[in-house]
């Protein structure tokens, strides 16, 4: 009996030191956060779709890491300049690294059952953002290149 309990803890013990998440809502979801650092999910909802997509973001304090985890998802970043926002977009790799420097305005275009992983600075959804609204022809422009990546799954 005392062997058997023993045993139960041990087990008990071994599943402490490894913890599990597995984010399925819609969303984002800040779910490993440290001192310094956040482990968060980004599951489609219709606002990340491109149709929806209205605005960037940039954080001053943080480089912002993104990984692919499911489905298709195409990463926006933008230039500010004198004319409006110059957008890059790329398509984004299962299991790839993508990093967006701090200052550098950046979103995501995602599609149904997308799921992304980031890691940025903790507490950056509290505060360290600021958002650009986008007029309609910048609205527009985004929309080709976006596409124009998206197309790329294809190729």
């Amino acid at each position: 009996m005392k062997d058997e309990t023993l045993e139960k803890n041990k087990l008990k013990e071994r599943r402490k030191m490894i913890e599990k998440y597995k984010i399925k809502e819609k969303g984002f979801h800040p779910f490993l956060i440290s001192d310094s650092w956040q482990v968060a999910q980004l599951n489609y909802t219709v606002d990340q779709h491109i149709d929806n997509i209205k605005k960037v973001e940039v954080h001053f304090e943080t480089d912002e890491v993104f990984v692919l985890l499911n489905g298709d998802a195409v990463l926006i970043t933008a230039k500010m300049e004198n004319t409006g926002p110059v957008f890059k977009t790329e398509l984004m790799k299962l299991g790839t690294v993508y990093n967006v420097p701090k200052n550098i305005w950046h979103n995501i275009a995602m599609r149904v059952g997308s799921e992304v992983l980031i890691v940025e600075k903790s507490n950056t959804h509290l505060g360290d953002y600021k958002y650009f609204d986008l007029n309609e022809e910048q609205i527009s422009d985004l929309k080709k290149n976006v596409s124009k990546s998206f197309d790329e799954i294809n190729i």
